[in-house]
């Protein structure tokens, strides 16, 4: 058990035996008492009147019994009403993992009246979707969020549980994985199966991207990751495809209180940065310190109009200030998988590659031949960027 009754204080009045969702408190005669299947989601504790309820501490030295639980689960962020890509990515990655293990891929959803984005995840693989409507979940905020879907893996035990590495994604999973009691890998750009005890083994860059980690959870569950938008291959959409819908409301009984949420949404404002959308840029032409100054992106962006790409760039030009944050692509920037990626100037350093080199197609454009970069390439071009570039527009337009 997780909770514990303080005999002293409990004055019998049965308020914790109705709050329980998991039927785990019986009444002993006049006194409340904690049964074996207790999931310490602290619903009795937050409900009595008298304090008599106390969480016990618990330490991530406890194991869990595993086979309990099941099924592969993504967060389907949405936000005003839109599924993010990273949803999408997430389901086409969680079915393959699904399907190692020999299970079911589910997406769990939050939001006020988003039934549309239901069906919609259907079409995109989903078996099933736990869905929770309520007007303060039309936003995102941590105490919201993390309540509802902590007490559903509680409720369901899902094996696993993917979350995009997004700005929400990024404070959601550590929320839940400390609630949880388990793990979190965190900025993930691969994800396999252990084929010999079917457990998820998370790979990340590490130590400034000099290695890549591979981390597994084999004691705890569930195993939980956040993947970097624009690593996986986006899952592809099936018209008409239906699943089963879980309502959250009905089974969690959802009924937030004042003060259970601490957050407050004031304003949402899109800034002018977010116009810059690398992640969905199906060509994306990226300039770096070979440059030269931050005139240089000029003729960048010259090449990127004329492909109907988009201006990406290294962190040495995002660092010398030629360029904003947003463009940067790279460990510390966006990751990055379009059809065509041009490396402009641009060495090849490791933080960089962990950042596009899922790219269908790579041209690089260097004066030195020993580059890095030319070993992810598929096309390489030895000479000065000031004088191939404009060739290659002139054939464009030719």
């Amino acid at each position: 058990m997780a909770v514990k009754i303080i005999n002293d204080k409990c004055i019998g009045c049965g308020i914790c035996v109705k709050n329980c969702p998991f039927d785990a408190i019986k009444m002993d005669g006049k006194l409340a008492v904690v049964q074996d299947n207790c999931t310490g989601c602290n619903v009795c504790a937050e409900g009595c009147p008298k304090d008599a309820i106390e969480k016990t501490s618990t330490t991530m030295t406890s194991k869990v019994d595993i086979s309990l639980y099941h099924g592969v689960w993504v967060f389907a962020e949405q936000r005003q009403g839109k599924l993010q890509g990273v949803a999408v990515e997430l389901l086409g990655e969680g079915r393959k993992l699904a399907t190692e293990i020999g299970t079911e891929l589910s997406a769990i959803l939050l939001g006020d009246k988003v039934d549309d984005l239901v069906d919609e995840l259907y079409e995109y693989g989903a078996d099933n979707v736990y869905y929770a409507n309520d007007p303060q979940l039309s936003n995102y905020t941590a105490d919201g969020y993390t309540a509802v879907i902590y007490r559903a893996i509680l409720k369901y035990k899902p094996e696993i549980v993917l979350l995009g590495a997004t700005h929400i994604g990024r404070d959601l999973g550590p929320s839940l994985a400390v609630k949880c009691n388990t793990g979190l890998t965190a900025d993930c750009t691969k994800l396999d199966i252990d084929p010999e005890d079917k457990k998820l083994m998370q790979t990340r860059p590490a130590f400034g991207g000099n290695l890549m980690a591979t981390i597994v959870c084999p004691g705890h569950r569930p195993q939980m990751s956040t993947v970097r938008p624009g690593v996986m291959t986006k899952s592809e959409r099936a018209a008409g495809r239906k699943g089963k819908l879980i309502d959250l409301n009905a089974e969690l009984k959802i009924k937030f209180k004042e003060g259970d949420i601490r957050q407050k949404v004031l304003e949402v404002v899109k800034s002018v940065t977010e116009l810059v959308s690398l992640v969905d840029a199906e060509i994306i032409v990226s300039g770096g310190r070979g440059l030269g100054n931050a005139e240089g992106f000029a003729i960048i962006k010259q090449l990127a109009d004329k492909l109907g790409g988009t201006v990406g760039a290294s962190r040495a030009a995002v660092d010398a200030g030629w360029i904003e944050h947003s463009h940067q692509v790279g460990q510390t920037g966006t990751t990055v998988k379009p059809k065509l990626y041009f490396a402009v100037g641009i060495s090849g350093a490791i933080q960089h590659l962990a950042g596009m080199q899922s790219s269908d197609y790579i041209v690089a454009i260097n004066k030195n031949e020993n580059a890095p970069i030319f070993e992810v390439a598929d096309y390489g071009i030895v000479g000065d960027l000031y004088k191939v570039i404009p060739e290659i527009i002139a054939a464009l337009d030719a």
